[in-house]
C-alpha cells in the first residue's frame, strides 16, 4: 500500500488576524500547518494556534524573501505548500494534491493557477489570470529569490502544472488597491534604480497605454464590465507610477 507524501503548509504573516483562520482551515488536509509571524500586534498568532497551527515568530521583519525561505526551513516535511493568509485552497485544489501526494511527486515542483476575487467577483481575464504560483515544491531543491518585490520560488528540477485554481482574496476595496500600487511601485522603482534601470517620459506613457490595452482587449477585460475596465485602468496606472517613480528617482539622486 502506497504512503502519501508528508507536506508541511507554510504561511508567512503579519497583523492578518480578518483571514488567517480561513487560509489555515483551506490547508487543514496537510500533515502539518506552520504559520511564521513576522511580529503581529494583533490576535494573528492566538487565532493561528487555535486553529490548529504551529506558530513560530521571527521579527523584526526580515523581508519577503527571507521570511519565506526561513518558514520552509522550519517546516517538519521537505515537501512545502506555501500559502498567503488571503490564499485559499480549494476543494478542487486540495484533491489534485492529494492525488499527487498518494502517486508520489515527480517534478521538483509545480505551478497553481491563482484566481483573484476582486470587487465581489472572480476575474478569470487580465493580465490576472491565471497568474501561475510556483508553491508547491521540494524545499531540497527550491528556494525562495527576489529583491524588494516579485519574490519566487527557484526549483533545480523539472516543474509541473496543476489545473485547479488557488483563490486570492486581493484587496478589501479599490482604496486598498491603490495603496497597495503606491507601496509596490516604490518599491519597484528602488529595485530598478539600484539595478541600473532608467525610463523617460514616452516609455512611460506608451508602456501605461499598452499594458491597458493589452488587459482591456487582449486579455479580455472589456467582458467583464466595470471590473474588467477598473482592473485595466489600475494596471495601466500601475505601470505609470513605476516608471514615473523611477524617473523622479533618477532626477533627484545626486549623481556619483
Amino acid at each position: 500500500m502506497s504512503t502519501a507524501t508528508p507536506l508541511s503548509a507554510v504561511i508567512i504573516a503579519k497583523d492578518e488576524e480578518e483571514r488567517i483562520v480561513s487560509a489555515i482551515e483551506s490547508v487543514a488536509f496537510c500533515d502539518e500547518v506552520l504559520v511564521l509571524d513576522g511580529g503581529s500586534t494583533d490576535r494573528t498568532r492566538e487565532l493561528a494556534e487555535r486553529a490548529g497551527a504551529r506558530v513560530l515568530v521571527n521579527e523584526p521583519w526580515p523581508g519577503y524573501v527571507a521570511q519565506r525561505n526561513r518558514a520552509s526551513a522550519e517546516a517538519r516535511h521537505d515537501w512545502v505548500l506555501a500559502v498567503d493568509a488571503d490564499e485559499r485552497v480549494t476543494p478542487a485544489l486540495r484533491d489534485e494534491i492529494e492525488s499527487l501526494r498518494r502517486a508520489g511527486f515527480t517534478h521538483a515542483g509545480y505551478r497553481i493557477p491563482r484566481v483573484a476575487h476582486y470587487m465581489g467577483q472572480f476575474v478569470r481575464a487580465t493580465d490576472w489570470y491565471p497568474d501561475p504560483q510556483l508553491r508547491l515544491y521540494d524545499r531540497r531543491r527550491g528556494r525562495w529569490q527576489g529583491h524588494l518585490v516579485h519574490e519566487s520560488v527557484k526549483v533545480d528540477g523539472s516543474v509541473g502544472r496543476l489545473r485547479r485554481d488557488m483563490e486570492h482574496y486581493t484587496y478589501r476595496d479599490v482604496s486598498h488597491h491603490m495603496q497597495t500600487i503606491d507601496r509596490y511601485t516604490t518599491l519597484w522603482a528602488e529595485q530598478a534604480f539600484a539595478q541600473g534601470q532608467r525610463a523617460g517620459m514616452v516609455t512611460a506613457f506608451f508602456a501605461a497605454g499598452f499594458a491597458f490595452f493589452r488587459n482591456y482587449v487582449l486579455r479580455r477585460g472589456l467582458m467583464l464590465g466595470a471590473v474588467g475596465l477598473t482592473i485595466s485602468t489600475m494596471n495601466a496606472y500601475y505601470t505609470y507610477a513605476k516608471l514615473a517613480k523611477l524617473i523622479e528617482r533618477a532626477r533627484t539622486t545626486p549623481s556619483g
